[in-house]
């Protein structure tokens, strides 16, 4: 099973949550924070753990999901 990773719109910002950690990372541009997400899903590639980063968009709907394998 995949590590999940959330990219969503809180308030005038946005956020990156995960059950992989406690806090909820807050960000000003959906930009930064879906480059954060993908950036700890490579990490946890790279450690051997099939990550994934679903992005939504304002409206709620999924703008995307990316996998990120494990490292061979």
């Amino acid at each position: 099973m995949a590590l999940k990773i959330h990219v969503a719109p809180a308030g005038d910002g946005w956020i990156v949550r995960s059950e992989a950690f406690d806090n909820e990372l807050v960000f000003e541009a959906g930009g930064r924070a879906e480059a954060a997400a993908r950036a700890l899903a490579d990490r946890y590639a790279s450690a051997g753990a099939l990550a994934e980063v679903s992005i939504y968009l304002r409206n709620g709907d999924l703008a995307g999901r990316f996998l990120h394998a494990p490292a061979a």
